[in-house]
């Protein structure tokens, strides 16, 4: 049943166009109904709430983003419900630096807001943060809210949990949301605490953030306040860079899924040959897979077919799959902890790769395996894309298809060969498939590799269908082989590794898929 939205307000003649939704509530009025409603419960079952495993690490979490804002007061929303249609939302889905600072996935408390309020010493000297979780709680089954209100009601979305069981099941102190602006606005001033929020994730709580500056004098320069909050922002990407013990064990677990989706999709491949729509058969495989067994996709599944495969976005699927082509499919799974994995493998749909599709297939393979050559402790991020480059030009040089040699081609000035690469060929990863995207470039894309980052390995080359600079056997080609990377203190470790990568074990592993062995 989609969810009706009613207001918990009396239904008087709507003044808004987004209370128009009463006009269709069916909900009775009476005070008899009322009484009736709120009575002849048994008493609630016990959630059996206990401390959840990841926070035994949000707490070093949050102290490495106190530590860089000592004195400041800190609010970083989980979001709110974003509208799909007229009154039906999506699954709620909370901010990453939301969810790593407190551990929270799935579709858990939406509008709740984590602040780290600054706590100082004797003589006013910071001394650090105290997390709050500001939560709307479970309702008395004697309230309105109880049956009436579909976004909180537990009628409408279940049993929610009281604050005791927000602090137990979190390690932070869980508070009521209605206590957020007192919170917020206590010793507010110029020369006393100033605050920070992470903007465009919560507009109630933004308004409330920007008021409460207006009203202590604090936001005279809109643009210095906007770079504040960017600053957090900022932070909130840059401690998740490196991954701690709990987060590598749910980024390996959503590989091992993730991989299992990839299987099934190889054993869908004769269905899809004989739908109209075969590309739509490997998304909603791979999608039941990723539903059944974690939170869901970690993102679009890419199921891109022959030409469809040299469109780096195809996100359509409405494509037919053929035998003798290369269907491209780029999915992940995210886990309920909303650790993704992203990963691609590029299969002939019939078993067995052609010559022209090997030859491709090889070269990819070959800067592949380069980049994980540079993958190691102390190098730079950039340098790993560096060394797949230097194979893609290098193997185009050889094929007669570079205009210039590859020498030239890899200078800053040069560049020709990435019109068949145009996109990097690697990005972090974690809880947002784009990971610590907000990161300082020279954090990121400069930034030395480290033991604990996790991030993609993904070269290709894509011929269109209509490239004239191509042989004509290459064109409407697509490979794309991405694999998920840990660097270690040893070098690093490929996550996905149990997924064939080779044209040799791509075809055993599908041939034995697909009874062929």
């Amino acid at each position: 049943m989609a969810t009706e939205h009613t207001s918990a307000r009396s239904a008087d003649t709507p003044t808004d166009i987004s209370d128009r939704v009463n006009n269709r509530s069916h909900r009775p009025q009476s005070q008899r109904f009322a009484e009736f409603m709120t009575s002849g419960w048994a008493p609630r079952a016990d959630l059996g709430i206990t401390p959840r495993a990841v926070s035994a690490f949000t707490a070093a979490r949050r102290e490495a983003v106190s530590h860089r804002f000592p004195g400041e007061r800190l609010v970083i929303p989980a979001g709110s419900l974003k509208v799909r249609s007229n009154d039906t939302d999506y699954r709620f889905r909370p901010h990453s630096g939301f969810a790593h600072l407190t551990g929270f996935g799935t579709d858990e408390e939406p509008d709740a807001v984590l602040v780290l309020d600054p706590t100082f010493d004797d003589q006013g000297t910071p001394s650090g943060h105290e997390a709050l979780l500001f939560v709307r709680p479970l309702a008395s089954r004697d309230s309105q809210e109880f049956y009436a209100d579909s976004r909180y009601g537990e009628f409408w979305v279940g049993a929610r949990p009281t604050l005791d069981d927000v602090t137990t099941a979190s390690g932070i102190r869980a508070v009521h949301i209605d206590t957020l602006s007192d919170v917020l606005a206590k010793d507010l001033g110029v020369s006393h605490v100033r605050l920070r929020v992470v903007r465009d994730v919560d507009a109630a709580v933004e308004a409330l953030v920007t008021l409460l500056r207006e009203q202590a004098g604090l936001d005279q320069d809109h643009a210095q306040s906007t770079e504040l909050d960017d600053a957090l922002l900022e932070a909130l990407s840059e401690v998740r860079l490196v991954k701690d013990e709990y987060e590598i064990e749910q980024m390996q677990l959503a590989v091992d899924e993730t991989i299992a989706g990839f299987a099934d999709v190889v054993k869908a491949l004769p269905r899809a040959v004989e739908h109209r729509r075969g590309e739509r058969v490997i998304e909603t495989v791979f999608g039941a897979h990723a539903r059944l067994e974690g939170n869901g996709l970690g993102y679009e599944t890419i199921a891109a077919s022959g030409d469809h495969a040299t469109t780096l976005h195809w996100i359509t699927n409405d494509g037919q799959v053929r035998e003798g082509d290369l269907v491209l499919v780029d999915a992940g799974v995210e886990v309920d902890s909303l650790y993704t994995a992203d990963i691609t493998r590029t299969l002939p749909v019939s078993g067995t790769f052609t010559q022209v599709q090997r030859r491709i297939y090889q070269a990819v393979l070959d800067a592949a395996d380069a980049a994980f050559e540079a993958a190691v402790p102390g190098a730079k991020f950039s340098d790993v894309h560096a060394a797949a480059m230097q194979v893609i030009a290098t193997r185009l040089e050889e094929w007669g298809i570079l205009p210039v040699p590859a020498s030239e081609s890899l200078t800053p000035e040069g560049q020709q060969h990435r019109r068949w690469m145009v996109h990097g060929t690697s990005h972090h990863l974690g809880l947002d498939v784009h990971d610590c995207a907000q990161a300082r470039r020279d954090m990121y894309l400069d930034g030395v590799l480290e033991p604990g980052m996790v991030f993609t390995i993904e070269p290709g080359l894509y011929f269109k269908s209509d490239d004239l600079t191509v042989p004509a056997e290459f064109r409407g080609i697509g490979v794309r082989i991405e694999d998920d990377v840990l660097i270690t203190a040893e070098g690093n470790r490929n996550l996905s590794a149990a997924l064939p990568r080779t044209v040799a074990d791509v075809e055993a592993w599908m041939a034995d898929l697909l009874g062929n062995a």
